[in-house]
């Protein structure tokens, strides 16, 4: 049954095709009584088994792309889905991923989750990192997850981590990061800069029992937290 919360209060959980090993950690973030499910194309392939790490159903909402990376049946008609199916042309400038995070921009979701957006092909991989910065051009939270790790896109709101996680990175990859602060870490920083020549702040570790605070005054950067 379609949840009664409105749009604006759901997260949108984009799903892609690149290749999932921790299937246990990836759908132990979801929540399928609220998230809105949108695969895309080949991310269909991903669907049983999150639903048997979460031990619930997980049925799309609306499923994009050109299906180039997921077999439709001959003969497919969009009546044999349960939800909205939108076909892409093969020929087109957005990835599937790209439309369906614009897709969900243009029905009000405010909250973006990504899954199997990273992986094996580095060029879609740079490119899928690159709807972090967008959605936070957007102002809209968005986090992406892989195997290894939780990222999202840090600048003057503080973001946070927690022992949690094992480490954390600050890359930069738009621009120039300034007045980059962090605090509560093995490796702490006061309004240092960071450019996309000089990648500095790797492998940085919060101290324990405490959290780490980080702030970028100018700029942004992508905050990966590992597991």
């Amino acid at each position: 049954m379609e949840s009664t919360v409105s749009l604006k209060q759901r997260r949108a959980v984009i799903i892609g095709a690149a290749a999932i090993g921790n299937y246990e950690k990836l759908g132990s973030v979801l929540q399928p009584d609220t998230d809105f499910y949108i695969y895309c194309d080949g991310g269909l392939l991903h669907q049983r088994k999150l639903e048997e790490c979460c031990g619930r159903t997980l049925p799309p909402n609306l499923v994009v792309g050109d299906f180039d990376s997921y077999q439709l049946p001959e003969g497919f008609s969009s009546s044999d889905f349960p939800c909205q199916v939108i076909q892409l042309p093969r020929e087109k400038d957005d990835t599937d991923t790209w439309f369906a995070v614009k897709e969900a921009l243009r029905r009000g979701f405010t909250d973006f989750l990504l899954l199997g957006v990273v992986g094996q092909r580095l060029d879609h991989s740079l490119g899928n990192l690159s709807i972090l910065l967008y959605l936070h051009q957007q102002g809209v939270k968005a986090q992406l997850l892989d195997d290894f790790s939780q990222m999202e896109i840090v600048g003057s709101s503080p973001a946070f981590v927690t022992v949690d996680f094992s480490y954390f990175s600050l890359l930069n990859i738009s621009g120039l990061a300034q007045e980059v602060t962090i605090k509560n870490a093995q490796y702490p920083l006061d309004k240092a800069e960071i450019s996309c020549t000089y990648q500095y702040a790797i492998s940085n570790q919060v101290l324990p029992g405490q959290v780490a605070e980080i702030t970028v005054g100018q700029g942004c950067l992508l905050l990966v937290k590992v597991w």
